[in-house]
């Protein structure tokens, strides 16, 4: 174990106080939740921009998850050590105002170039904002409520999912879906200042300064290295991530190839009852956006809260509640996509919706606790350079790959519900390295 410095033993005793902690949380979260709307806004409009640029599955597959991801998860290393260096609230701020650019650069874009291009520029500043953030939060509050804060922090990515999805589809059947990225992105200047002023960095400058005599990149590695648990969570998370990612990158397509007609009955109906008009586009959108908004929600919620009550008893509960909710999502998941009923499938798909948020908590909190210190950002930026190279740079694009190759004997259709339904079986592998991680979690931990 790494001796503990006298100047990180300050650091990690020093938090907000009750009022302020929940500001910083609160403004983090907003900031999170644009994070996320900015992402997934693409997810929702995939089909209207697959017939106005002509795209393949594959296509798709790329501008939702591999472009994005690779140079997410690329620049999220060196600026991970910039933040263990500099002022994280300025990182997080400048992260925001260049993503927020490349979001509106998208619904410029007039082939799949140009949007690949802009879709790596979101990559590039989304890459800036998690790992400062969560080793401000791990500042801010005190160990035994940390992996409640960063549940709360992680309610982002299913608030923004859901604010992506409704407000995407609803924009796109209102003035197409280029427009929807026009209004995705615009918030984020004020969003950006926002933050630059009123976060509080509770590193004093002199001691960031001080980090430079601190450990090293070669030194935060080596000491990742000897924690095997790290490295199980991190597969098993990124096995979580790749289904969720490649799940919801389809998900509407999914619903219009599969279920339009009825689509198109539920959102007439609602047309006539309410006097508002919505196309099966709008309709499929706000009722994703809730539904992995809403229960996402409640799973993130409940993670946190489950491993706050039980891993201050035993560690393992930061790895044994992922498990669990690994194993019971399966099955509601493949009757979902089963079913010709469109009313029962998305029922059913709020199951595995919200058991696919409970690991955000727990995860983050374990990843936190495994490392000193000085090493919370870096352990971050590469916790999430695994899971997000795998998860979202492989999920969405496995998907769409396998969905063309069944297309050509079953139909798009068919091809893309299959595919969907193979990529949820990996889930048993995840269930399995968060038990393995389980075996040497408690004596690893350090902080």
């Amino acid at each position: 174990m790494v001796a503990t410095t006298p100047a990180e033993e300050a650091e990690e005793n020093r938090t907000l106080s009750a009022p302020h902690r929940r500001y910083a949380l609160s403004v983090l979260l907003v900031i999170y939740i644009f994070n996320f709307l900015d992402r997934q806004v693409v997810n929702i409009v995939a089909e209207p921009i697959k017939i106005d640029l002509g795209l393949s599955d594959s296509q798709l597959g790329m501008l939702t998850g591999l472009a994005f991801a690779l140079f997410y998860t690329v620049m999220g290393l060196p600026i991970a050590r910039l933040a263990e260096r500099q002022n994280r609230v300025k990182i997080i701020s400048a992260a925001v105002a260049v993503w927020s650019a490349f979001t509106v650069a998208c619904g410029l874009a007039a082939n799949f170039i140009q949007l690949l291009l802009a879709r790596v520029g979101v990559g590039v500043g989304e890459a800036g904002c998690t790992p400062p953030a969560h080793s401000l939060i791990s500042d801010y509050v005190p160990r035994e409520k940390r992996a409640g804060a960063l549940a709360f922090y992680s309610l982002g990515i299913p608030l923004g999912s859901l604010a992506g999805m409704a407000l995407g589809g609803l924009v796109a059947d209102a003035w197409g879906w280029r427009a929807a990225f026009f209004i995705a992105g615009a918030p984020g200047v004020i969003l950006a200042i926002l933050a630059w002023l009123t976060l509080p960095e509770v590193r004093k400058p002199a001691e960031r300064g001080a980090v430079h005599t601190g450990p090293s990149l070669g030194d935060a590695v080596a000491e990742l290295r000897s924690k095997s648990a790290f490295w199980w969570i991190a597969v098993g998370t990124s096995i979580k991530a790749m289904i969720a990612y490649g799940h919801i990158a389809f998900y509407g397509s999914f619903y219009l190839r599969n279920h339009g007609e009825g689509l198109a009955g539920i959102s007439s109906a609602l047309t006539e009852a309410t006097g508002i008009a919505l196309g099966p586009i709008g309709f499929i959108g706000l009722v994703l956006g809730l539904l992995i908004g809403v229960f996402g929600a409640i799973g993130a919620f409940l993670g946190g809260m489950l491993s706050d009550r039980y891993a201050m008893r035993d560690a393992r509960a930061y790895v044994f509640i992922p498990a669990l909710a690994a194993g019971l999502s399966l099955p509601p998941f493949i009757w979902a996509m089963l079913t010709g009923s469109t009313v029962l499938s998305l029922t059913l798909l709020a199951i595995p919706v919200l058991l696919s948020s409970v690991w955000y908590g727990p995860v983050y909190a374990a990843v936190q606790s495994l490392v000193q210190p000085r090493t919370r950002a870096t352990a971050s930026a590469v916790l999430l350079f695994v899971v997000n190279l795998v998860g979202l740079g492989i999920g969405p694009l496995f998907v769409g790959i396998v969905s063309d190759s069944f297309a050509a004997a079953m139909g798009p259709a068919e091809g893309l519900r299959w595919s969907l339904i193979v990529i949820s079986l990996a889930g048993v592998i995840g269930l399995a390295t968060f038990l393995m991680a389980s075996r040497r979690l408690r004596e690893q931990i350090v902080s």
